[in-house]
């Protein structure tokens, strides 16, 4: 098909595709601990059997977790086969009164359509399904579709369904639609992802509370001392103090100040933490952040010394970095610098790999090119991704000689995992345009 005709059929598909959208931002599909995960099955049902309607041979699988769904369609002779990733679990809402409408209930206000999942990453389902829509009968590559159900409380189940459905999933070109772009009116290609390593430091120091007026002064509370051990994770400057990770830097895009702040919703006279770049401190430095803290409620607290107090970090571990190895550092840090004498505990939660993609080779080009057409001749630019996504490390192991194209629907607004989440609904008929044009063009560069 011709650009112009593919133009045109994403243009007559998207009413379609964006009512479809709205279906899924309906069902709470969220995979967490302590909801109803029937919500779950029921999402994976609704998304199968869009695939169906695309013609895709498609089933519902899981291995011991949350339900994947996987539809497929062989090649033409001598064409390729694209798989095509996406997740059609949510995040939790938090907080409801921060929401402006109902997070289940898709609302258009002002060109973008608020709902959670509307971005993150029901749109990247319903991307993969506009592209199918366009081309009909007329597909030019084989497709695999997999669309797992529980990215965001941290795939613990992928790696096994890969192993289970390995030769099923097997590729050419990769495409996980789970990232975003440079700006509204800039797409991008993600080359790099930054790791994880979560954990819990639990500090003790008597067996149980005292009295704070008798024992004060003498006797070490064990809230001060945790504050006094995360105290040494950072330098005066912010930058991470913990000796044995990797820090390259090395990022080349220039990301303007006042467009962080404002994305980042920085407070006035609040300054950034760290040195170098700000690309360099968000994309290829590691960075530490304490999530949570454990004690007790300030309107509840009574005057006693506080016995024990834990708390949970977060270490986003840059690229070339590796997650045992930075978890080893981390725990001897705790170790190492705990005050007084205080007992220290330092347990593991979970981890994930970083990522580099070499962005190069005819399949990176049939992007590039794909998306500078859907963008009007605006070239994509190569980002890093200060997030992760763990299970890029796991499709590069598995399928090697496959290209890995990281892309995205959402953009610097689009307040994924947070409230008010958004889908740019201009930005999202580009992107289904661009992978329409993709598939064609990976057909062409494999001819």
């Amino acid at each position: 098909m011709s650009e112009a005709e593919l133009r045109a059929a994403i243009t007559r598909e998207l009413p379609g595709v964006r009512a479809d959208l709205e279906r899924l931002v309906r069902i709470p599909g969220i995979a967490f601990d302590g909801f109803d995960h029937t919500q779950v099955d029921r999402s994976a049902e609704a998304v199968a059997e869009l695939l169906r309607g695309c013609g895709l041979d498609t089933r519902v699988v899981r291995s011991g977790g949350q339900p994947a769904v996987i539809g497929s369609r062989p090649a033409p002779p001598g064409a390729p086969t694209v798989l095509l990733y996406a997740h059609h679990d949510v995040q939790p809402t938090g907080d409801l009164a921060l929401w402006e409408s109902d997070p289940f209930e898709p609302v258009e206000r002002d060109g973008r359509l608020y709902g959670r999942g509307a971005a993150d990453d029901k749109a990247g389902i319903m991307a993969h399904v506009a592209a199918l829509r366009a081309f009909g009968d007329a597909l030019p590559v084989g497709v695999v579709l997999f669309i797992e159900g529980e990215e965001e409380y941290g795939s613990d189940s992928l790696e096994r369904l890969l192993q289970e459905h390995r030769d099923d999933l097997a590729a050419d070109v990769i495409v996980i639609a789970d990232s975003g772009n440079w700006d509204i009116g800039v797409p991008a290609l993600t080359t790099s992802l930054r790791g994880i390593v979560n954990c819990f430091v639990e500090v003790r120091t008597a067996e149980h509370a005292v009295h704070s007026g008798m024992f004060g002064g003498l006797v070490p509370d064990a809230l001060t001392a945790l504050a006094k051990l995360l105290a040494t994770l950072h330098d005066d400057d912010g930058t991470v103090a913990v000796e044995g990770l990797v820090s390259p830097g090395g990022a080349v895009v220039d990301y303007p100040e006042d467009r962080l702040r404002a994305e980042a919703s920085l407070l006035d006279g609040v300054s950034f933490v760290g040195t170098g770049r700000l690309t360099e401190r968000l994309w290829t430095k590691p960075a530490l952040s304490i999530l949570g803290v454990d004690a007790p409620r300030t309107a509840e607290a009574p005057n006693a010394l506080v016995p024990s107090a834990k708390a949970k970090l977060s270490l986003r571990l840059a690229p070339g970095d590796e997650p045992k190895s930075a978890y080893a550092a981390v725990k001897a840090h705790l170790e190492k610098y705990a005050p007084w004498g205080v007992q220290v505990e330092v347990t593991f939660e979970h981890d994930g790999e970083p990522c580099v993609i070499d962005a190069t080779g005819p399949m990176f080009d049939a992007a590039r090119d794909a998306f500078r057409t859907a963008w009007d001749g605006v070239s994509p630019v190569d980002i890093g991704v200060g997030g992760s996504i763990p299970f890029i490390a796991t499709f590069q192991e598995m399928f090697p000689g496959a290209a890995i194209l990281v892309t995205g629907v959402e953009d610097p607004h689009a307040q994924a995992h947070g409230p008010n989440e958004s889908l740019h609904l201009g930005e999202f008929a580009r992107v289904c345009l661009a992978e329409a044009l993709l598939l064609r063009n990976v057909a062409n560069a494999a001819a």
